[in-house]
This record gives structure tokens, sequence and C-alpha cells, in this order.
């Protein structure tokens, strides 16, 4: 059974006070299904949204998933990175 690989955070510059987001990164092992069901799960969004967010991943090689705070970002990138995708949170604008 191979690891699930950890989210990785990029860190703000001090003083940033914006949003955060989950960036989902393209992972051809993963279907695209079994990713729009799993980003539904873990972010709440419609089922439409989430298939979209999906499709992106794989020809644009990542999709912006999530936006919300630090915390709460890294929580929606530990549960889609138990499937197998690669995440990051990073600031949204720096």
């Amino acid at each position: 059974m191979a690891l699930k690989p950890e989210p990785h955070v990029i860190r703000a510059a001090p003083g940033y006070r914006g949003r955060y987001m989950t960036v989902v990164l393209g992972e051809p092992d993963v279907t695209l299904d079994k990713l729009s069901r799993m980003i539904c799960f873990a972010t709440g969004c419609s089922a439409e949204e989430a298939y979209i967010e999906a499709w992106e991943a794989e020809p644009l090689g990542r999709a912006e998933v999530y936006f919300s705070n630090q915390e709460n970002c890294c929580a929606v990138a530990s549960i889609l990175s138990s499937i197998g995708v690669q995440t990051e949170v990073r600031p949204e604008w720096q």
C-alpha cells in the first residue's frame, strides 16, 4: 500500500492577512469521478462544481478547489491527499 502524500504548505509573508487556497495537482492514477466525489465531500461544494474542478486538474495540471483560512485549507488538503493526489496550501494572493 502506497503512503498518502502530505499536503505541501507554502507559508505567507509576515503580516499576510488574506485567504489561503487548497490546490489539487493533476494525478493520472486517480480517476476524474473519484477526485470529483472527494472534492465534493471535502469542500461541501456541489457535484457539478467538484466535477469542473477535478476536470481542470487534468489538462491544466492543477486546480484551485477551496478558499478559506490556512487551518481549513490544510484540513481539506489532508482529505484530498488521502486518495493519493498531491495538494498544496498557499496564500491566495502573494
